[in-house]
């Protein structure tokens, strides 16, 4: 070993700082679309820890304790924001108060729409009245991901933000980002063609988690059974949704997987309406850089097949 060199390792040693890029930031991010995402931009560089898993709900999550433990190391946290992920709020004051906080309801960047009030919405709220930007808080619709285009500036506010935290990585972040911005073009027009042929057909969701997608590609959604996972409708909410369906012709009703909605059978009973899945989080898909990717070809093709 040369002088030169031990004296170069004896500096790194020495100066702080100069070693802390040896080690690449820890990375956290709350549900699996947006993980995945990130996971695209680090690959070759780190795996960002994801909180919930598999069809754990946002709405209802409770921390583990090694999600405690990853959020006090995190040099980078990446969540929705408080109308998608509400126990996160105080977790983030409380354990990662060193981190550096990307609230993607919070960022000018992307598309946010409002809440939809009621779980069938009339005529003159529909879907073509859409492109809203910010609300005041509380009243944002959370599912912002569904729509590539936020995809896209999600990409590019995270790989910013990594390369002011690492910038020794910072050329490995902006070619992944590079190479991410060009899949998801790619992904919207491989969209925009699968759903091209049923855009005019309607449809009912189960929960109104759906409105990006259905913005973005001009779909025909007019209504949901109910508005949040946690709210069950009763039988005068039912006997108006039946009322409903028959009077809209709706070609289709589309369940989640995480829910169990017994009330889709009383629903449909006696009419010609077909039922589909759709799962906004994709449970069934393992994590990493491809699930952001499978989930919105899923959601296209399901609509599609059940639509068509």
């Amino acid at each position: 070993m040369s002088a030169m060199y031990r004296y170069l390792i004896f500096l790194l040693l020495l100066v702080p700082g100069l070693s802390a890029y040896a080690s690449a930031p820890q990375v956290v991010v709350s549900i699996q679309p947006v993980h995945s995402l990130v996971a695209g931009i680090t690959d070759g560089v780190t795996e960002p820890r994801l909180l919930l898993h598999g069809g754990a709900s946002p709405h209802t999550y409770n921390l583990r304790p090694s999600d405690a433990r990853n959020l006090q190391q995190a040099d980078l946290v990446v969540w929705v924001g408080p109308e998608l992920e509400a126990f996160m709020e105080r977790t983030l004051r409380g354990l990662a108060q060193d981190a550096q906080v990307v609230t993607l309801t919070r960022q000018t960047e992307l598309t946010l729409l409002p809440t939809r009030t009621g779980g069938n919405w009339d005529e003159d709220d529909h879907h073509h009245h859409g492109h809203h930007h910010h609300h005041g808080n509380g009243d944002i619709d959370a599912h912002l991901w569904l729509d590539p285009h936020n995809a896209k500036a999600i990409v590019a506010i995270v790989s910013e933000r990594l390369q002011a935290i690492d910038p020794a990585n910072a050329d490995t972040y902006r070619q992944n980002a590079d190479a991410l911005q060009q899949r998801l073009d790619t992904l919207d027009e491989e969209i925009q063609s699968t759903l091209a042929p049923v855009r005019e057909r309607p449809f009912i969701v189960f929960h109104d988690a759906y409105q990006y997608l259905e913005q973005r590609y001009d779909l025909n959604a007019v209504g949901s059974v109910t508005v949040s996972p946690e709210q069950h409708p009763g039988a005068r909410r039912i006997t108006q949704l039946r009322n409903r369906i028959q009077s809209l012709g709706a070609d289709c009703i589309f369940r989640e997987p995480q829910f169990e909605p017994t009330m889709i059978q009383a629903l449909i009973r006696g009419t010609d309406v077909r039922v589909g899945v759709l799962d906004p989080l994709g449970a069934d898909i393992p994590p990493g850089p491809d699930a952001y990717f499978l989930l919105l070809s899923a959601a296209a093709q399901a609509i599609t097949e059940c639509l068509d």
